[in-house]
């Protein structure tokens, strides 16, 4: 039989000493960190039969704390998260689905696409040629293109693209043309 161990007892220190460890390891924003707070709050009201509505509004009260210590930005998360994405080969509406399961608000979210588009004028045919190259996907693909067609557009289209920027990639005649057009 598996021997499970038993939650703490939700006080505001071990609610903040949690709050910073997972900070600590993983960048988060305001909506997922108040989603882990909650999780250790149900196992442990569950366990000990303690105030549930108290240990929420110490959720609330740590939450503020952080924000207003810099250690919780929305913001600055959306443009991370959305320049981290960028780089892997998403596009915009792949970003703001993302942003959005990640509890960003829209106003965020629309910060964060406005300045990649501030430092690329194309932000989706760049993604798509990154998720291309990476993919081996189109102009990339050793041989078999036109068999793969069909796939390679669904991949596109799954990450985020419009079948316009998709088609335009998956149909290049080479990689250079791919980048040439971009200069």
């Amino acid at each position: 039989m598996a021997k499970t161990s038993v939650p703490p007892r939700i006080t505001p220190s071990y609610l903040e000493n949690a709050a910073l460890h997972y900070l600590e390891r993983f960048s988060a924003s305001t909506a997922s960190l108040r989603r882990v707070l909650k999780r250790k709050v149900v196992r442990s009201v569950a366990h000990w039969g303690d105030d549930a509505d108290q240990a929420l509004a110490h959720i609330e009260t740590v939450i503020a704390k952080l924000t207003q210590l810099g250690y919780l930005n929305d913001s600055a998360y959306a443009e991370q998260k959305t320049g981290a994405l960028h780089r892997r080969g998403k596009g915009t509406r792949a970003i703001r689905a993302s942003l959005a399961a990640k509890g960003v608000g829209a106003a965020d979210a629309d910060q964060a696409l406005a300045a990649l588009a501030e430092d690329q004028a194309q932000p989706d045919r760049a993604a798509a040629i990154t998720l291309a190259r990476r993919r081996r996907l189109g102009p990339f693909r050793v041989s078999g293109r036109a068999e793969n067609r069909a796939r390679d557009l669904a991949v596109m289209g799954r990450n985020g693209f419009d079948f316009e920027t998709a088609r335009a990639i998956i149909d290049a005649a080479s990689p250079e043309t791919l980048t040439e057009e971009d200069q």
